[in-house]
């Protein structure tokens, strides 16, 4: 995505260039990786459209808006994305980047807000004959 900065007179060009570059930089895989794989995102909604670009998402893997797969690099892969561009975000990410469904379900889980002590359960008699 494109993002346009309006130059102010009051700050520096080399500031905002500086703060532009850091930024980009920081969301960067490192260098020595290059993309291999697309992660594509569904953001709109197929229902009014027609079978086929339907059918499209359903063999890209995407089923309901905001749900995440990733692909290879691959021609097959790039036309089914082509098809349907009007309805996905496309990224390229490095293979280390890549996120089985349950590692992204994993992620996306809130943290607890209570951590386990210890149990009273270890002194039963029924608990002390299990191990």
């Amino acid at each position: 995505m494109t993002s346009f900065v309006r130059l102010s007179p009051l700050i520096p060009r080399s500031i905002i260039l500086q703060n532009t570059l850091a930024r980009s930089f920081a969301t960067a895989p490192p260098p020595s990786e290059s993309p291999t794989h697309f992660k594509i995102t569904l953001r709109r909604s197929a229902i009014a459209l027609g079978r086929r670009k339907q059918e499209t998402l359903v063999t890209l893997g995407l089923h309901r808006r905001q749900q995440t797969v990733y692909h290879a690099h691959t021609p097959e892969a790039a036309g089914k994305i082509l098809k349907v561009k009007e309805l996905v975000e496309v990224e390229n990410v490095p293979a280390s980047a890549v996120r089985s469904q349950s590692e992204q379900r994993w992620e996306r889980r809130a943290a607890r807000g209570y951590s386990i002590a210890g149990s009273r359960m270890k002194g039963l008699y029924w608990e002390r004959t299990k191990s």
